[in-house]
């Protein structure tokens, strides 16, 4: 082979050689910078990051920001911030049940309003989370299987989300103020009690209860200062009357005219 044959097969050798450790380089230190037990793959043509049985305790900061399926299902994470999915607006799907969610704070799902079609809360420790955590959000929502707390909160909550088909059945009473409906699934309990009427209820008659109070309280002090002043007036005549008559006459009308 000539020598600038060879020059040239080394040239190119050397080139693919390079690139190829810099991509392995770049592989690695992507592979380095998630969490242990989390990798990125592409399932049915759709971007996918998995990290699921991984031990997590939280929401993973470095997920792809292009990621379409999140699987963040089977770990220990213990509640979902405020803009815990903020940097993911191309997310299609996100599996979060079978962790410790005890709490939802309100905008953690803030940026997935557009695309987000299904999110799985399934098998975690949900007692109440406010409706205003899954504002705008139109995705099918699992929320079965957690220790739910029935009650107006609640009722609120399903009337918001979008439930995903043969999850309802799921959302049962854990803990309710009539023990009646504690074991019951929650949408057969509503279909009876208006949890939100019945708070609304004990609110007014509280408040009526208040006022009523606070009214006695009003004319009790009323009728006490008229029989005070009616008494030192009495007192007062029948020091009059002890007195000498012209001084007495004067200080009458005057008596008289103050009490008036």
């Amino acid at each position: 082979m000539p020598a600038a044959g060879r020059v040239l097969l080394r040239s190119v050798t050397m080139w693919l050689l390079l690139q190829s450790l810099l991509l392995l380089a770049s592989c690695l230190r992507s592979a380095a910078a998630f969490p242990k037990g989390c990798y990125p793959s592409e399932e049915e043509g759709l971007k996918t990051f998995r990290c699921s049985n991984a031990q997590l305790t939280e929401v993973p900061r470095d997920i792809p920001n292009d990621t379409n399926k999140l699987y963040l299902d089977s770990n220990r994470i213990p509640f979902l911030p405020r803009d815990a999915f903020r940097d993911l607006p191309l997310l299609l799907e996100l599996d979060l049940s079978h962790n410790a969610i005890a709490s939802v704070e309100s905008g953690a799902f803030r940026g997935l309003a557009e695309h987000l079609h299904s999110l799985d809360l399934s098998s975690n420790r949900l007692v109440s989370v406010s409706k205003d955590a899954f504002s705008n959000l139109k995705a099918k929502v699992n929320l079965s299987h957690n220790p739910w707390l029935c009650d107006c909160r609640l009722q609120e909550l399903i009337r918001t989300v979008d439930l995903a088909a043969g999850s309802s059945g799921g959302i049962v009473c854990d803990s309710s103020a009539q023990e009646e409906h504690v074991g019951k699934p929650f949408l057969q309990v509503i279909a009876d009690t208006d949890f939100c009427n019945v708070y609304k209820k004990t609110t007014d008659i509280a408040m009526l209860v208040t006022m009523f109070g606070w009214f006695a309280m009003v004319i009790s002090y009323l009728v006490y200062y008229v029989r005070q002043n009616q008494e030192d007036a009495r007192r007062h005549l029948e020091y009059l009357k002890s007195l000498p008559s012209k001084q007495r006459r004067s200080e009458e009308s005057s008596t008289i005219s103050t009490v008036v």
